[in-house]
């Protein structure tokens, strides 16, 4: 859910190296990121230490079965904000943290990734475009790489506007990837939290700040998406801009 905050698409040597305008941009979201996602660390630690009933693994066994899902397994995997869903292996994966912890930011990861179980049972359209999409990102940032590195060797993109709009291209199906995984997000944290007050788990204070903490993981994909878009928008403007003084 969380573990991909700062993943934006990686920087582009550009003819004449980088403009101000373009480092202002990655600046900028960088220093929203890093905001956003201290606030984040900060309001889980904070929850993390309001205890509940249930552990996070079994706050997601529950909500699965009593959604009707039985296909689905919840397992613990390494790390820390590591935890999400996986279409392909039918399994809800929890963060050892989230997995083994009974508080109310254990219980609010949970009940997020299994909303994505229930967005693949039901067949929610974004999460079955965003998975359709998912081997074109997979090429697309590969081949992005290599024209980056293509352009720090000044190849490419340095005088080229040809590969200037290859780079926009592929930079262009990264960016819709992240622009269409908002609502895929916005969606399963709706979902977590409808089935949180329903369920009772939560007293009204404490869906209070589980919505919080659901809401501060959402603004990190909104960095993310916004940065994206506004890097596209830059590279789209220098090639019109380049053919215009053609």
């Amino acid at each position: 859910m969380i573990a991909n905050f700062l993943s934006f698409p990686p920087l582009a040597y550009l003819p004449g190296g980088f403009s101000p305008l373009y480092l202002l941009i990655i600046g900028v979201t960088f220093a929203v990121s890093m905001l956003i996602s201290g606030m984040l660390k900060r309001r889980f630690r904070q929850y993390s230490e309001i205890p509940l009933q249930l552990t996070g693994a079994q706050v997601a066994e529950l909500m699965l079965r009593q959604n009707g899902i039985t296909d689905v397994k919840v397992i613990s995997v390494p790390g820390q904000l590591t935890d999400h869903y996986d279409p392909v292996s039918r399994t809800v994966n929890l963060s050892e943290p989230v997995y083994h912890i009974n508080s109310v930011a254990a219980a609010a990861v949970a009940a997020h990734e299994c909303g994505h179980a229930i967005q693949h049972q039901q067949a929610y359209v974004w999460l079955g475009f965003r998975s359709k999409m998912v081997p074109a990102v997979q090429l697309s940032s590969s081949l992005l790489n290599f024209v980056m590195i293509a352009g720090m060797l000044g190849v490419g993109l340095m005088g080229n506007p040809t590969f200037l709009w290859i780079w926009i291209a592929l930079f262009a199906v990264t960016t819709l990837f992240s622009v269409v995984t908002l609502p895929v997000e916005f969606d399963a944290s709706r979902r977590a939290l409808v089935w949180l007050e329903s369920s009772g788990l939560a007293a009204s204070m404490e869906h209070e700040k589980a919505k919080n903490a659901l809401f501060w993981a959402a603004m990190t994909y909104v960095a993310a998406a916004v940065g994206s878009v506004a890097q596209l928008l830059y590279f789209i403007m220098m090639a019109l801009g380049g053919r215009r003084e053609e």
